[in-house]
């Protein structure tokens, strides 16, 4: 056998394939045409150790040295073979009496992106179970810092930052989804490392169920980065012949920072499960009448949405039989006789008639224990319904409802004109084997889609619970947070956007007062907040001003001429020594033209504030900058001289190093920047 040299897009992996097992020689930055001898990457042989060097394989275990998490659960491998084509490794690893066998296969994209995943068969005549069955991957000693995410409902994506020292910085997730806690991506990196700077080892498990994703660094010197599917004891049993493959490893390495992940994830995503673009305005009924559906109040709510240029209207929760509120009738997928006598034919006439489309609330995994479904099926509720319930629903078992939810959607979708289905999941499962649920979730999409292709679907999961790679080839949008508080929304939409790209992103303009947080945030910064992603409305535009609807028009004018920008373009973020302020934006892949925005969260550190520094422009182009959108509330005797003159005119490479005066913002303001080319 042989070694093996992946790269893509200054990247660099190195599988060596000769001996007993295969291993990882090197993962990181592009190493060149000429690699060194296999003598260079054998250790010494410390005192009080194994007699043979240590070296780290795809499948470490005891068996060889390796004391630390192993990838395999049971026993040893040895490798049998192993074979290479466009970018991609195949290596093959049996056990000693030939009844197991593990492929694992590498690839890597064109965009330096590498993915991992192993495929156990049984290759014996008894039953065989796999305890577990994880990726690793070996960082260098100067990745010794870490950063991975936590979260609750309406505040997912909280960051949080440690040394990596001796030991492992284990997250496990027992949701039955991701959860509002998902660690989401396991980044280590040089200490220091932020958006602009640094070099960054990420990993990310594309899968939407339970989970593992560690880190590790070993005493015996070795440090790595893991994550597999989290399984319950006797949870995958093989039957001979059957086969168990593990979710997708995505990992990344940057030379950049984080914007340097960014800029190989989003292009790869985009390539690899592209969303339908244009992306349309939505205005989401939920946050305006709740379930208090009635045909009068939304159509004057459509009408209200087309006037300020909503392209989508998308009903929410209420519109089914018996649902007057959250506590009965999920899994009754059946449109209310006596709220809609007409069915949704008359809504959908009005909407269509305002030249929108229309989409639809549903929540097919969940049964209400008060529900015609659970009394006809109590045997469909998971795990017979033990354990509390969560907010005042139970699971339904998707193995055995898959038929009946896809008939039943299928009905809605072929007697309804439904563009968009808002798919929800609002509750932890609380039980184990929970991977067969997922596993059924994603066989019940590929249907639905396979029928229906022209149906967007969003996946929504009380807010931001189930976002990642895994569903994402299978739903066209992803519900950011059940929070529109564009302060809690800067944040969440900061972290979200190192892995997802803007356009899958929902962001939604609500009331002035947030209806999870109770604060009143000004309508320019509810505006800039929403501009950057999938945009909407999720607010009772029959009660703005006039004033506030010339704003709100203003805006979806705005965002539509900015999209195929917001939506192609390279996502950039500062590093900024005041968190009292965020700077962010998109750049054209081209670097032509650019969208920034400045958000004070805060009261700033210093009376000046720190000047506007627009990163990933062409150093040697002249651009045109000008402020757009709702002016900022500002406290200042006088305005930088270019704010009052409308714009300035200066190369990228000033803009990047030296910037712009900011104006003196007050908390909790945003000032929009476009760039153009002088």
């Amino acid at each position: 056998m042989t070694v093996f040299h992946l790269r893509a897009a200054g990247v660099s992996l190195v599988l060596d394939t000769r001996g007993t097992a295969a291993r990882i020689l090197h993962w990181g930055p592009d190493l060149g045409d000429h690699l060194p001898a296999e003598d260079h990457f054998v250790p010494a042989v410390p005192p009080s150790s194994i007699d043979v060097p240590l070296r780290l394989s795809l499948l470490p275990s005891l068996e060889e040295g390796w004391t630390g998490r192993p990838a395999l659960s049971a026993g040893p491998l040895r490798l049998i073979d192993a074979h290479a084509s466009e970018n991609t490794a195949f290596v093959r690893h049996s056990s000693p009496d030939s009844t197991q066998e593990v492929t694992t296969e590498l690839g890597m994209s064109a965009e330096g992106v590498l993915r991992l995943r192993h495929r156990a068969t049984n290759r014996g005549d008894a039953e065989l179970t796999v305890p577990g069955l994880d990726m690793l991957l070996p960082i260098p000693d100067s990745a010794a810092e870490l950063l991975d995410f936590t979260g609750l409902w309406s505040h997912e994506r909280l960051p949080q930052r440690a040394p990596l020292r001796h030991g492992v910085w284990s997250r496990e997730s027992r949701h039955g989804r991701p959860g509002h806690d998902d660690a989401f991506l396991m980044i280590a990196g040089e200490p220091g490392f932020g958006f602009r700077a640094g070099r960054v080892w990420a990993v990310h498990l594309a899968w939407s169920g339970d989970k593992r994703i560690w880190a590790e660094r070993s005493a015996l010197g070795y440090g790595v980065l893991g994550a597999g599917e989290l399984l319950s004891p006797g949870e995958i049993r093989l039957a001979p012949g059957e086969s168990y493959a593990t979710p997708w490893l995505v990992a990344v390495f940057s030379d950049a920072g984080l914007d340097g992940l960014s800029d190989r994830l989003h292009p790869w995503i985009r390539a690899h499960s592209p969303a339908r673009l244009p992306r349309p305005v939505v205005l989401n009924t939920w946050e305006a009448v709740y379930f208090d559906h009635d045909l009068g109040v939304l159509s004057d709510l459509v009408d209200a949405a087309a006037s300020v240029g909503a392209e989508r209207f998308v009903l929410d929760d209420g519109w089914f039989a018996g649902r007057r509120d959250d506590r009965r009738a999920l899994g009754d997928w059946f449109v209310d006789a006596e709220v809609w006598p007409d069915g949704l034919h008359p809504l959908i006439a009005r909407v269509e008639k305002a030249g929108m489309d229309f989409g639809l609330w549903v929540e097919p995994e969940m049964i209400s224990p008060d529900s015609a479904l659970a009394a006809a099926h109590p045997d469909w509720i998971l795990d017979g319904g033990t354990g509390p319930t969560w907010r005042r629903q139970r699971a339904l078992d998707l193995t055995k409802a898959h038929d009946y939810l896809l008939d039943r959607l299928s009905a809605l979708l072929t007697e309804y004109p439904i563009a968009f289905l808002k798919w929800d999941h609002n509750r932890d499962l609380l039980t184990p084997h929970s991977g067969r649920q997922t596993r059924a979730l994603y066989r019940l999409l590929t249907s639905l889609r396979a029928r229906f292709p022209h149906v967007e679907i969003e996946s929504c999961a009380s807010g931001g619970a189930r976002i990642d790679l895994g569903i994402l080839e299978l739903v066209d949008r992803f519900w950011t947070s059940d929070t529109n508080d564009p302060l809690d929304r800067q944040s969440i939409q900061r972290w979200t956007g190192v892995l997802i790209p803007p356009e899958y992103l929902g962001g939604h303009l609500g009331a002035a007062t947030a209806h999870v947080t109770g604060r009143t945030s000004a309508l320019g910064l509810r505006l800039a907040t929403a501009l950057f992603g999938s945009a909407g409305i999720e607010w009772n535009l029959t009660a703005a001003s006039e004033s506030e609807r010339l704003d709100i028009a203003a805006w979806i004018t705005e965002h539509k001429r900015l999209r195929p920008l917001l939506h192609t373009g390279r996502v950039v973020r500062a590093d900024s020594p005041d968190p009292a302020h965020l700077l962010h934006g998109v750049v054209a892949q081209d670097r032509t033209h650019a969208v920034f925005a400045l958000v004070t969260l805060g009261a700033p550190r210093a009376a000046l504030p720190p000047p506007i520094r627009l990163p990933g422009l062409d150093p040697d182009r002249l651009y045109t900058v000008r402020p757009i959108g709702v002016p900022p509330r500002t406290l200042q005797d006088a305005p930088p001289p270019w704010l009052a003159a409308g714009s300035a005119t200066l190369t990228g490479r000033v803009l990047a190093e030296v910037g712009l005066p900011a104006p003196l913002l007050t908390p909790e303001q945003a000032l929009l920047i476009e760039v153009s080319p002088h």
